[in-house]
């Protein structure tokens, strides 16, 4: 069984807290009205579709699954404009509620659905708490990536994904 690619889409994907002046290199701007989007103005989302590429590469060594706020709708809003197909998502039972000694209140549901399979998390909310409950909490292999919100996701980061799955 391959390993999970647990992927947030803000940070990750869509670097939101880039220079608002100018759309980072390689990116496509887009404007969304998820079920969640109550402004005026439709969402502006940042997305590079060679992202789309670099996943589907790394779906060869793991089974891709989004772990986003977005749930189900990254399928529909995210997934198309990066060339991806329908993909499993972690349906938060609760959405930036507590979390335990102050972790990332999305880690007690990674652990919980990666159900002791080795997994990869890219995410921009990750910490130095989260690693150590993580390292606590489960026994599998886990590889807890943080991407800057600002710059999103590299070369670097997927290079390091490819890494650590071969090395399983």
């Amino acid at each position: 069984m391959k390993p999970l690619l647990l992927i947030d889409v803000d940070g990750p994907l869509n670097p939101y807290a880039a220079r608002a002046q100018r759309r980072p290199e390689g990116y496509a701007t887009h404007r969304m009205r998820p079920s969640g989007w109550t402004e005026t103005k439709p969402l502006r989302v940042w997305l590079n579709p060679e992202h789309g590429v670099e996943l589907l590469a790394l779906a060869d060594s793991y089974e891709l699954v989004w772990a986003t706020t977005w749930k189900g709708e990254a399928n529909e809003w995210i997934g198309p404009h990066l060339g991806l197909p329908e993909l499993p998502y972690i349906d938060w039972p609760v959405m930036h509620g507590k979390a335990p000694r102050g972790t990332f209140w999305k880690t007690q549901y990674i652990l919980e659905y990666a159900a002791g399979r080795p997994f990869a998390w890219i995410d921009d909310d990750i910490t130095a708490l989260d690693h150590e409950w993580v390292d606590q909490h489960h026994l599998a292999a886990a590889l807890l990536l943080r991407v800057s919100e600002r710059v999103g996701l590299l070369r670097p980061d997927f290079d390091a994904l490819a890494d650590w799955a071969a090395a399983l």
